[in-house]
Formats: structure tokens, sequence, C-alpha cells
């Protein structure tokens, strides 16, 4: 949340209550009192242009897997029930919701005076045909179908009263669909090609776009004026003060940076840590931050094959690179150096595991010595005639200073004999590599506010064959699986916490991933933007934002 100006402030958005919130059904909680850099009053009308860093491969979140999709797509889109900071689930769309004795199935007592802004009006056959939509074989879902595996059918029981069934017991649900991967699309609009949507979406929320999303340029939102249905955790209540939302997209930072400084744009995406310290120097800019639940940005070793398929090499990598201090230097403290897949801010992190990602370059040296890896003369070990070698496919033009920090890591990689080759590649041909395999390292983030991120980071199940799938590090494990699988069926917190952390640990014993660092959402912003919050995935919402003078 803004506070005063000039100053960054670190917001940890969790989700350590929801499994709680499940249980208890319907969580209720008054407003957060509004916080201001400037501690006015909201005021209402005017635009609010925001540069973001980055594109989307398509404004359809129930189709797209990007982050950047749930950032475009929030400010149209509603769900069902909303998270607050702490993880509880609460009311929105849904006034209430319970949860049979079999935990198989949801049944969801909707608000009754919601209306999409094409006029249509949100009832029980809308909220059906948005989880058709998803799971509908068309639509090529690439994340959101993913989520809800189990669904079997939303059944509309009367006008504003529907159920969703699972084929099995799936406590995830919830957090899983307060996301705004599970907006509510207006039905009329579902018809459309799924290219058509990937421009242009309507939903029931605060604002909404007639021209939509244009690659490489961005969007523009214009004020709902009849919203009145916002969650009872937001700020105020009714319409969005402001009258237009603008988000360009500027993925060169300086440019940013200048365009922010110029006043040519009232707030700005992803700030260089290496920036942080000399624009909170200005006393007419302030920057605000939120840690995401979920995910780590992580590298992911291919277990299958390659020289990683060995634990020992494996081993040898992890604890023989200071990756706490490379994060450190590189991003000057603005991110967390991680020791753990997910982030500790995510509900049931397992902080005991963490010793397991100490550096101790000794022992790795030792490790390979005894794997029969020998170093060679130009410095890179050799075994039966094969060098070391790993290769690392980037998405080129990484963002956060992803590739700087990959060049470090190779550096010290080199000096444990390592030959370490990073490859820039397109989206596309990254996403190839993923699918089918053709990598020794893959890096990659994955926020989310659920410790179901766990099975969909590394369930057997979601081992990419051919196309696009998650579990990067290709590796099958039963006490993963079985404890990932068990979390689902169960609602007790308990057993929530032994089972995560049976699976956290048994992550970290195999050595399936060497985390980088806690993905950080660092915004910047003139004192005249206020009011802009954060998702529990971290990333700024516009809702209860305003202009001041």
């Amino acid at each position: 949340m803004l506070n005063t100006p000039s100053r960054r402030t670190m917001r940890l958005v969790t989700s350590g209550a929801a499994a709680l919130a499940i249980t208890a059904g319907l969580v209720a909680c008054s407003a957060e009192e509004s916080t201001t850099a400037s501690g006015g009053e909201p005021v209402s009308g005017g635009t609010l242009t925001f540069a973001s860093n980055g594109d989307t491969d398509c404004l359809d979140p129930h189709q797209s897997a990007a982050d950047l999709a749930a950032l475009y797509s929030r400010p149209i889109l509603d769900s069902l029930v909303s998270l607050t900071d702490d993880g509880e689930v609460h009311p929105w769309l849904a006034k209430s919701w319970t949860v049979s004795d079999d935990q198989l199935t949801y049944t969801f007592e909707l608000r009754d005076d919601v209306t999409f802004t094409n006029g249509e009006k949100f009832d029980a056959a809308a909220v059906k045909a948005n989880f058709d939509h998803i799971v509908d074989p068309t639509t090529a879902s690439a994340l959101s179908a993913g989520y809800i595996a189990p669904f079997v059918a939303a059944t509309v029981l009367d006008d504003y009263t529907v159920s969703v069934e699972f084929s099995s017991p799936f406590s995830a649900f919830l957090p899983s669909v307060a996301t705004a991967y599970f907006g509510m699309e207006a039905p009329e609009t579902l018809l459309q090609d799924p290219g058509e949507l990937c421009k242009v979406i309507v939903g029931t929320g605060p604002f909404m776009s007639e021209t939509g999303y244009v690659a490489q340029q961005g969007i523009t939102y214009l004020k709902n004026p009849d919203y009145n249905w916002a969650p009872e955790t937001a700020n105020h209540q009714g319409a969005a003060y402001l009258d237009e939302l603008v988000m360009t997209i500027v993925p060169e930072d300086s440019v940013r940076l200048g365009s922010l400084s110029s006043g040519e744009v009232d707030a700005i995406a992803s700030i260089p840590p290496v920036n942080v310290e000399a624009l909170e120097a200005d006393s007419n800019l302030y920057t605000d931050s939120a840690a995401a639940p979920g995910g780590n940005y992580n590298y992911f070793p291919n277990t299958e094959m390659g020289v990683f398929a060995d634990i020992d090499v494996r081993e040898a990598f992890r604890i023989g690179i200071d990756f706490d201090t490379l994060v450190g230097s590189v991003y000057f403290g603005a991110f967390e150096p991680a020791n753990s897949p997910i982030a500790p801010n995510t509900a049931y992190y397992d902080p005991s595991q963490e010793s397991s990602y100490e550096y101790d370059a000794d022992a790795a040296a030792k490790l390979l010595d005894d794997a029969g890896w020998v170093m060679g003369a130009d410095g890179v070990r050799v075994k039966d005639g094969e060098k070391l070698a790993i290769q690392m496919p980037m998405i080129s033009g990484a963002r956060e200073q992803r590739d700087t920090l990959a060049q470090q890591v190779q550096a010290e990689a080199a000096k444990l004999g390592f030959e370490m080759v990073i490859e820039s590649q397109d989206l596309g041909s990254y996403v190839e590599a993923l699918g089918s395999g053709s990598y020794d390292l893959i890096e990659i983030s994955w926020q989310r506010s659920s410790p179901d991120v766990l099975r969909t980071l590394f369930d057997s199940a979601n081992i990419p064959d051919g196309g696009f799938n998650t579990a990067f590090s290709r590796y099958t494990s039963p006490v993963i699986d079985d404890s990932l699988s068990d979390a689902l069926a169960t609602l007790d917190p308990d057993e929530l916490t032994d089972l995560y952390g049976t699976a956290q640990q048994e992550i970290a014993d195999q050595v399936l991933v060497f985390p980088q660092y806690v993905f950080s959402y660092i915004l910047g912003a003139s004192n005249s933007a206020q009011g802009i919050e954060w998702e529990p995935q971290a990333f700024p919402i516009f809702y209860d934002a305003w202009k001041s003078e």
C-alpha cells in the first residue's frame, strides 16, 4: 500500500490463511482504510497513464498463461471471490459459497445486481459459460484449465445459484478462482473466435475497453459508470475514480524512467533495482513494491538427460555457486535471495528445507571430483571424453536484468568447471524448448497465490511432452506426487503443513531447482498518482487509484 512519497515500501502479498478461509466457506472483513502518498482525500476524474515494461501474447486470461495478461485484463474482469494480502478468501461476484462434505462440489450464491458492460446480465448461466469456455479445447487454455484439472461441470441451480463439481477433492480451487485467470467474461463474447478475445474482452469490472489491446502499444480503458459491486476488501465502493486509464508498452528501462521523471507518464512498472535509490531521491516521485507468493524466479535442471541427470552434478551446481551474493550484487537488495522453490510468503512454506541450498564451494568441487569429472586444461571438466557443458535458453530482452544475473551465474559456474552456454531466444523458440526438453537448464518465475503452485511446478503429470507444461525439472517422484495430491483432498491446516512440507523437502533432497530470487514488483510513480493497490499475485491494480492536482 502506498505511504509517504519518495520512500519505497515493501508489501508482502501472502496466502497464509487460504486453507482456513476455504474451511470457513465465507470470511468477511471491513475494507482497509485508504492510504495515499499525500494523505489527501480521493477525487474523481482525470487520466492516469501507466507505462508497462512488457507485452502479452493475448488479453484473454482464459487463454493466456502470461502474467501480463492478468495485469491487462484485471481492470475489465471481476472474479467470483477475492483474496486479501493475508490470503483470506472474500466475497466478490459471489455473495457466499458452501463446500460439500466430500469436497467435490462448491455451490455459489451470486449477486443479482451485476451487469456486463455490453448489457448482459451476470447470473449463474454466465458463470457456467465462463467455466465451459475455460475447459473447452478450442480455447486452448495455457493455464486456467490446468489450474482446475479435476473440473467436471458447472451446473445452473437457479438464476443466481451455480455449482462447480470436481472429480476429486480440490482444496486449491478458491484461491485459484480469485485470480484474473478466472475473471468473468460476457457470455456472448465467448462465442467469438479466440483470436478476437485476445484483442477485446468484455467484463463486469470498473473499466472497459472498446478498442482493446494492441500488441507492442498497450490498451486504453474507460470508466464503467455503473460499477457498484467491488469486493468488500476494496478501499471504496461505486465507480472507479479515474475517468480513463492508459497502459502503454515501454520495454526500455531508461525510456520508462525518463517518461516518469519528465511527467509524460504517471507511473511505471519494473524499476530497475540500480535506479531505485535515485528515483527515491526525487521529491516528486515515490516507489512501492510487492513481493509475490508462489514460485520464485528459479532455474530448473533437466533431470531426464544431460549432465543434470546425475544428482551429484545437480547438487554441485546448487551448492557450488553463491546465488545469494550474486542476487545481492545484481539487484542491490531490492530482491530477496531465494532459498526454496516458493516464496516465504506462500502458505505452508517450510523454512526447515532452506539449509539444503547453502553455499559450499569445496563440497561442490569434491562432488564433481568423486563423480569422475576431471578439470581440463581449458578450465572445463571432462568425463569419458564429454565436457561438463550445460545449455540454457533465455527469452531475448529478459526483464529484471535476468540476463545480467545469468552471466554472473555463468562466470561462477565456470570456476567449478562447467561450460554454461546461454542462448537468447524469441518466445516461440523458448516455449518449444520447454515442450521438447531440449535444454539443460531453464529459467522461469511462476507467481501464484496458493501453495498448489508446487503441484504446478513439480507434479510429474505436468512434465512437458511436446507441448507447453510446467514441471520443468522433468522428474517423477511418487513422494512429491502423492503429497501434493493428498494436499488437494484436505482442508485441515495441520495436514496441509505436513504434506506441503514433505513435498518441499523431497524437492530439496532430489535437487530439482536452483532458486534465484523472490520476485518483487517495483513500481515508480508521481506523487499525483494515488491509491494504486496490489493484486495478491503482486501486480498493480487501479480501481482505487486517483489523480491529485
